[in-house]
């Protein structure tokens, strides 16, 4: 079903939609008067539990010893695989993926069972009296071990569009390599948690901090061995998520679930910060082997790319994060000839998952690498290569998995970001700076990005929505859409009031819920505005379409003729309050409750073939990153940042603004600082902020340019002509892990590329520093 203009709303001006509300929580947030989940307090009864985890990163599970265990101060149940009274499963896509290790365990921190007590403390302190049989095997942790065994948790993807071997064989120029790419922990500010209360019968309700309420329904229910209509999943707010807690929050809630069936007793279950970063899955790393043919003027000929995925023990949502990958290797430039193939490697490691940009950014570092070696091998400007290779009429505007680039705006934000940045100025100013500096090296690049909007399986591209206007004219909204920090329901809220007329205070926001909007799909895939969006669009334009009708009759006049504005109904020279409207429509018995629904349109994929319009429209923008390293020590710092996103016509472009500084941010520490690390034994040695470093408020450039691209409304049939903004900003910090490479790059003259992985770490920077000297060495013995 697709979003249609609204005739009346197009006679005046918008009176909620793109303008800059706060978010709704804002004021409770900075208060602390916002109510997580973990704030609820405890029903009478209450019990808590804590996880039983494994030792050991694969062995064969022959025995739990629960009896110390149970015997423990305030342990009221111990539950293991044996408990489960329905299915022990939690696979989002495929199967094989349990709530409790059975049998065999497959990474360190991977839950085995979980502890019942009257309180958190004794439920943790018990966990550890547990005795776990557990014979040893041996144990897979590298990517490419797993490779070369064929040792994958989803088939083999392939994309290939024309011959790129020969292509590259062809080509004037030829690179090849391999970047490596590390993962990154989720880091949410509320960790994992799930409140399940038992009802009558079999009932079960839980609160989940999930982005997929939906999904957490299913498992809830099959874990219980009952049907999804009486499991009920509710969720007002989550303290982040970032895709963490879009698949995984599964497992949490069926635990909370499993725990209140057992006991008879509402149970809550929260993760200590160790033990959700040991026990949950994290952005797969990546290992990409490249080979890239070119002209001599930079133009790409042929690319080919083996994108092996980390996938971690089970496949949970690798396959489309693979899949993303594979569609975003061209970023803004057409390939004319690829062959790209995607593994998702199975290893002893936690089960990665969905993180904001769900593998896209992967595929975008590793082509931006590209570009920056090429140039410097050809001795050309990375930028100069770049603009030959842009998607345009000169090269091609199809990419290599079949969609039309029918939306282009690559050189809008590229053109304004380097105006704004002043490139040609810094370049020189940065250029000199590095001649006169033998300690300092600053380091300046710029990098555009297209990415693709829709989640690439084309059924999960709906949305629901309820909505109920009361006899004083006051609006209940409720939809599928889940509440994260990222302003959705605040956009949402402004879609209902812009379609009634109404303030925004008049439009009541309520707790996604499955017992009022079903079979939702996940807030994910940067979707949310769009689908919930429309389907709220759509259920307030038909209760307003039944409104507008009865209006007509009172005033005389033809439905056209109506503007619902400023909380009034009004038509020549005639109006009434829209309270007063709601009213009478009450009186003449006309229904104002309606639900609405959305289906994106015009979408399809092939997933055997990688073929086919997998997304709706693309989202484009630029970004100019300036560094500075010490040579000395490897240490880095973001000096200034300029960026322009492309939003359509923002819903709310106070709320886009905040979505695009908070993504540039956790890009830039993907990229630069959060490292994890696993001791030989497989144990996760970074879990928590003394050993995992996210970005601080001193890591923030300390110029820090936003703009949003003025007047350039969606070409695409959205809701009120918006573009997604979730996910998109994020990988416009590539552009500062690329200004690292080209900071260590003017020990060379700019002549070398850098041998820079990710993330560029002070020790990664600083060796990537002594390999450049060494190459400059070399190079003038010779």
């Amino acid at each position: 079903m697709n979003v249609k203009p609204d005739p009346a709303s197009l006679k005046i001006e918008r009176q909620v939609v793109g303008k800059g509300y706060a978010h709704d929580s804002a004021r409770r947030h900075v208060r602390g008067e916002a109510i997580y989940i973990d704030d609820m307090p405890d029903l009478p009864g209450t019990l808590h539990v804590a996880p039983i985890l494994s030792p050991v990163a694969h062995g064969k599970l022959a025995g739990v010893d629960t009896s110390n265990c149970a015997a423990a101060p305030g342990v009221v149940r111990v539950l293991t695989v044996d408990d489960i009274p329905g299915k022990n499963e939690a696979a989002p896509i495929l199967h094989g993926e349990p709530i409790f290790a059975d049998g065999l365990v497959e990474h360190q921190g991977q839950i085995i069972g979980a502890v019942v007590a009257q309180s958190l403390a004794e439920a943790i302190q018990a966990a550890d009296l547990v005795k776990l049989d557990i014979e040893e095997l041996e144990a897979v942790f590298d990517v490419e071990t797993a490779f070369a065994a064929n040792s994958h948790t989803h088939p083999t993807q392939h994309l290939v569009d024309g011959d790129a071997a020969s292509a590259i064989a062809d080509a004037q120029h030829r690179i090849s390599g391999q970047l490596q790419m590390g993962g990154q922990d989720h880091f949410y500010l509320e960790g994992m948690v799930a409140y399940a209360l038992p009802g009558e019968d079999r009932e079960m309700l839980v609160w989940s901090s999930t982005q997929h309420p939906s999904e957490v329904q299913v498992h809830v229910a099959l874990a219980l061995g009952i049907k999804s209509h009486e499991v009920d999943v509710q969720v007002r707010r989550m303290g982040g998520a970032f895709g963490g807690k879009e698949s995984q929050a599964t497992i949490v809630a069926a635990i909370a679930a499993l725990a209140a069936n057992a006991t008879g007793k509402p149970c809550r279950f929260r993760l200590r910060r160790d033990a959700d970063m040991a026990a949950t899955g994290k952005r797969h790393g990546f290992v990409m082997n490249y080979d890239l043919g070119l002209q001599a003027n930079g133009r790409i000929t042929g690319m080919k790319v083996e994108a092996l995925a980390n996938s971690g023990h089970v496949a949970d949502l690798s396959g489309p994060v693979v899949t993303r990958t594979l569609t975003h290797l061209d970023n803004c430039y057409h390939i004319p000839a690829a062959d790209f193939l995607g593994f998702a490697a199975k290893t002893n490691t936690v089960s990665n998952t969905a993180f904001r940009g769900f593998g896209g950014p992967q595929g975008i570092v590793a082509t931006e690498a590209m570009i920056d070696i090429a140039a410097r091998q050809l001795g050309l400007d990375p930028n100069e290569v770049r603009r030959v290779n842009y998607y345009g009429s000169e090269t091609g505007e199809v990419t290599p998995y079949g969609q039309d680039v029918d939306d282009n705006r690559i050189l809008d934000v590229v053109d304004r970001v380097m105006q704004n940045a002043e490139w040609d100025r810094r370049r020189k100013e940065i250029d000199a700076f590095n001649a006169e500096n033998t300690i300092l090296k600053k380091g300046l690049a710029m990098m555009p990005v297209k990415f693709g909007i829709s989640f690439n399986l084309t059924a999960l591209n709906q949305a629901g929505s309820l909505v109920h206007v009361y006899q004083d004219g006051s609006v209940h909204l409720n939809h599928g859409g889940t509440e994260m920090g990222q302003g959705l329901y605040t956009k949402v809220a402004q879609v209902v009031a812009e379609v009634f007329g109404l303030p925004l205070d008049d439009i009541k926001i309520t707790p996604t819920t499955t017992g009022k909007v079903p079979n939702t799909s996940a807030t994910a895939a940067s979707s949310g505005s769009d689908l919930n969006g429309a389907a709220a669009f759509n259920a307030a334009s038909a209760i307003k379409g039944r409104m507008a009708a009865f209006a007509a009759q009172e005033f005389g006049c033809d439905e056209a003729d109506l503007v619902f504005a400023n909380g009034q109904v009004a038509a020549g020279g005639q109006s009434m309050a829209f309270g007063e409207l709601a009213h009478k429509c009450w009186f003449a018995r006309i229904s104002l409750s309606a639900n609405g629904f959305y289906a994106t349109p015009e979408i399809h994929w092939d997933g055997a073939n990688l073929r086919g319009r997998p997304f709706f429209y693309y989202t484009y923008g630029a970004a100019v990153a300036e560094v500075v390293i010490d040579l000395l020590t490897g240490e880095n710092r973001c000096l200034r940042a300029d960026m322009v996103q492309d939003c359509g016509k923002p819903l709310n472009p106070t709320i886009d603004l905040g979505q695009i500084e908070g993504a540039f941010v956790q890009g830039m520490g993907w990229l630069t600082c959060e490292e994890l690390w696993w001791d030989p034994s497989g144990k996760l040695r970074t879990v928590g902020p003394s050993t995992y470093k996210i970005p601080g408020s001193r890591d923030v450039p300390p110029e820090f340019n936003v703009e949003i691209l003025d007047d350039k409304p969606n070409v695409h049939e959205t809701v009120f002509r918006s573009k997604a903004i979730g996910e998109p900003p994020l990988m416009l910090a590539i552009s500062v892990w690329l200004a690292l490479r080209d900071a260590v790059s003017s020990l060379s003259g700019g002549k070398l590329a850098a041998n820079l992985d990710a993330p560029a770490t002070p020790e990664r920077v600083l060796f990537a520093v002594e390999d450049m000297q060494r190459q400059v060495s070399e190079l003038e013995t010779k």
